[in-house]
């Protein structure tokens, strides 16, 4: 074992070079995460714009994500089709799109064509193609992607359950969008969330690759000169109700999905976090060799699968998890998830399975620092949920030397994953 995390931790030392810096725009300081790496002439960028995802939409279901589907169709001047044939003959990957928090805009290329895609990124933030075309193809777009789901019942049954956990929070709607909401939605609306959200004092960077600190600086002042300056958004976090339900949604199916959910009482900056990804991996992010996967299709065949995870993030922490049965087994299935995660909570786990959990845990997490996209990213949630960079590395060394009663002790002091609510789509009425 301590072989295993030499080894990673020697790996992600050699890796990681990550730093936070500033730029300031108009008297705004921006947070920069760089990493300098010249394995490759390529750059990566993220500019995020925090609290502007979907928990922004407000009364208009699906609002964030129709506004970066909406940056898809490039900027007024050119429109959608010579905007992307300009990057497209120049291999530059330019996009956007719409988290649960966060708005983020994304490039990537090649170092020598890195300046003629930060012009076409001020192009798309300066003058987005919010024409009344474009508009009606976005929405008719979505509303066909919206038809498709009705006959999506993994995707029925994950919404209602989080409508039913996160009942009257924007937590608890569709980020999607609905039929109704988006078919009365206005392009004033994108054009108001737009200019509303987009702003310097919400915004980070997070680039690396082929540049130096003083080339990042220069670019993103230019890049970002006339981006209004904005108010800084608080984010809220919201809770899973501590009382249990379910919902039934009746569909012509031959099978039964199973999704359920339950309070999980963590922060994103809490300390034991990393207790909780054992616990999870063990109870069922695993896959086979988990404990749900093991009581439910090995012991039974009551599923071909079975899994569970704990959600933790800044606005909201959550357990959740889903399976599906054969109609006729739905009760039975559901009386097994409940009494394992009881038999968990109460009895915790064997030194076996937690040895089993450090193997993967330790020896896998090389395998996710190897690009720079990884190792950006990491950085970035390390920076994003309150902690310094290098944190995940310190996380790990934790993991290692993790005892069976500090990990039985974490998972006994979490019984709140018991008050469990279901949401179901079955023909079973």
């Amino acid at each position: 074992m301590k072989f295993f995390l030499i080894i990673m931790i020697f790996l992600q030392g050699a890796l990681v070079s990550g730093i936070i810096e500033k730029v300031n725009i108009n008297g705004i300081e921006v947070p920069i995460i760089y990493e300098k790496n010249r394995a490759l002439p390529i750059v990566s960028l993220q500019l995020v714009v925090k609290n502007a995802g979907s928990l922004q939409d407000g009364d208009i279901a699906g609002l964030a994500r129709f506004t970066s589907n909406m940056l898809g169709e490039g900027s007024k001047t050119k429109g959608s089709i010579a905007f992307a044939e300009e990057l497209e003959k120049r291999a530059i990957s330019l996009s956007a799109h719409a988290g649960t928090e966060t708005f983020v805009f994304e490039l990537s290329s090649l170092k020598e064509q890195y300046s003629f895609g930060m012009k076409m990124l001020k192009e798309l933030l300066d003058e987005p193609n919010f024409s009344e075309n474009s508009f009606e193809k976005i929405k008719q777009l979505t509303l066909g992607g919206l038809s498709s789901k009705k006959s999506d019942f993994d995707y029925i049954a994950n919404l209602n359950l989080k409508k039913i956990i996160f009942k009257d929070t924007p937590m608890g709607h569709a980020f999607g969008g609905e039929v109704a909401s988006i078919e009365n939605l206005k392009l004033k609306n994108v054009e108001d969330f737009y200019n509303t959200h987009i702003d310097l004092s919400n915004m980070l960077v997070v680039i690396g690759g082929d540049l130096s600190l003083e080339e990042v600086k220069s670019s993103l002042q230019k890049l970002l000169k006339d981006v209004k300056v904005g108010k800084v958004r608080e984010l809220k976090h919201y809770q899973v109700s501590s009382e249990t339900n379910e919902t039934k949604d009746i569909k012509e199916t031959e099978q039964a999905y199973i999704y359920f959910g339950a309070p999980y009482n963590l922060q994103s900056n809490d300390e034991d976090n990393y207790k909780a990804k054992v616990a999870g991996f063990i109870l069922g992010e695993s896959g086979f060799g988990s404990r749900l996967m093991e009581e439910i299709r090995v012991k039974r065949g009551l599923a071909y699968s079975a899994y569970s995870r704990t959600n933790i993030n800044r606005s909201n922490s959550y357990f959740s998890g889903h399976l599906q049965t054969k109609n006729e087994s739905l009760e039975e299935a559901k009386k097994i998830v409940k009494s394992e995660i009881k038999r968990f909570v109460k009895d915790g786990v064997n030194a076996e399975e937690l040895a089993q959990a450090k193997r993967f845990l330790l020896g896998s997490e090389p395998l996710r620092n190897e690009t720079l996209s990884q190792r950006l990213n990491r950085a970035f949630f390390e920076y994003y949920r309150g902690f310094k960079l290098g944190h995940s590395k310190a996380q790990l060394e934790k993991i290692e030397k993790l005892t069976l009663e500090e990990l039985n002790t974490f998972i006994k002091s979490h019984d709140e994953i018991n008050n469990l609510s279901f949401s179901i789509v079955t023909n079973a009425k």
